[in-house]
């Protein structure tokens, strides 16, 4: 295959498979992508893990080990993508711990109380399903497929978390007011999740060509933002955002802006919980080394014996 018969295949929207020729930016350009979902998905785990043992139930407890357990499925199912375009698992892993590679900049920021919980399930993870239904269509297979069953479980625990913020807001008023305080600290991170405008994003240009993305993200934040506002009216909360207003000419929800200088200061590696985030990874992973190097011992052991 040639470089024309790529960009006929892809602009035909037919999908990339791993024994096909690509560009090697193509190939850069998914590992670098496919590797940051990976990480935050397994980083995400942490905020809500923090829970586990405090949640106020044991149905509450059930849920949240489940969620957990998804979500380092979805780091499994993605690091697999990767490997097929010849990425080495392991060394995605020492990239992310040696801050060589990044993970969503939403998981850098301490979760206080459990309506936090709640409101990760309803605004973060709603907004992870508007940035990856999409890659259910994108140009690379492996990634495509592995983003059915990811966005299932993503849509799932976003009903989940909205269900906990309902049951909150039945409560006293102590707890509506735990839940509008955790809205309060969650929305802003969550519009960041869809990464820099679209004037300062350098790669969105040529992943759109490359049909491995399918909308801006300042076109995929919109439709976060209204989305988000009607469920938040059903909740009974207020966004905190005094210039959202309804646009009758755009047919949009106008918002204020984001504080740019916080996103990019998180991104550097400077929010609340950065350092936390990563120290915890890197033990969790020497931790575990006994643990691989058993199973590559017993591996080596039965290919002797089939041998």
């Amino acid at each position: 295959m040639s470089e024309d018969d790529f960009t006929r295949l892809v602009e035909a929207e037919q999908r990339v498979e791993p024994r096909d020729w690509m560009p090697d930016g193509y190939r850069r350009t998914l590992i670098r992508q496919i590797a940051q979902h990976a990480h935050s998905e397994i980083i995400g785990m942490q905020p809500e893990a923090n829970w586990i043992s405090r949640a106020p139930s044991l149905r509450r407890k059930a849920i949240l080990l489940a969620k957990v357990q998804d979500e380092a499925g979805h780091g499994l199912y993605l690091y697999a993508a990767t490997e097929t375009l010849g990425a080495d698992r392991a060394e995605l892993t020492e990239n992310l711990i040696n801050g060589r590679q990044k993970y969503s900049s939403i998981f850098n920021y301490p979760t206080l109380t459990f309506a936090d919980v709640g409101v990760i399930g309803w605004l973060v993870d709603g907004a992870a399903i508007c940035n990856q239904v999409p890659l259910c269509r994108t140009s690379y297979g492996p990634y495509a497929r592995a983003m059915i069953r990811i966005c299932k479980e993503e849509s799932f625990h976003q009903r989940q978390g909205y269900e906990l913020l309902m049951t909150m807001m039945r409560g006293t008023a102590q707890q509506r007011a735990m839940v509008q305080d955790a809205v309060n600290r969650w929305w802003w991170p969550s519009l960041m999740m869809f990464g820099p405008s679209d004037t300062e994003s350098a790669n969105t240009e040529q992943s759109m060509a490359w049909r491995i993305k399918r909308h801006t993200n300042d076109e995929l934040r919109q439709r976060f933002v209204d989305m988000s506002v009607p469920q938040a009216d059903a909740l009974g909360v207020a966004l905190p955002d005094p210039d959202l207003r309804w646009n009758a000419e755009r047919d949009h929800y106008d918002f204020g802006e984001i504080d740019w200088a916080e996103f990019w200061r998180v991104v550097g590696g400077n929010g609340p919980s950065n350092r936390q985030r990563v120290a915890h990874r890197r033990k969790a992973h020497e931790d575990g080394a006994w643990v691989r190097e058993a199973a590559a011992a017993y591996a080596s052991r039965q290919e002797e014996v089939v041998a």
